[in-house]
């Protein structure tokens, strides 16, 4: 993937990380947030913007099973 793509990746997953929280979903984002790059980060390197998209993909995939695990949890107790 070229630059480009990965910081319009980066964008994307930033959304869906947002649309998570206004939701009213706890989410836990503390290794995105120690990388340091953000989709607005466009003087960052190539590099910079892969590693921050995989690690905001991979906490955003751990909160979501966690989200479900909750879910399946309640619904299971109701």
């Amino acid at each position: 993937m070229r630059k480009q793509e990965f910081i319009h990746l980066h964008g994307l997953l930033a959304e869906v990380s947002s649309d998570f929280q206004e939701s009213g979903r706890s989410i836990e984002l503390e290794a995105y947030r120690k990388q340091g790059t953000r989709p607005t980060s466009i003087h960052k390197s190539k590099t910079a913007h892969k590693d921050a998209v995989m690690t905001l993909a991979s906490d955003l995939v751990e909160n979501l099973e966690a989200d479900a695990d909750d879910r399946t949890v309640r619904t299971a107790a109701d």
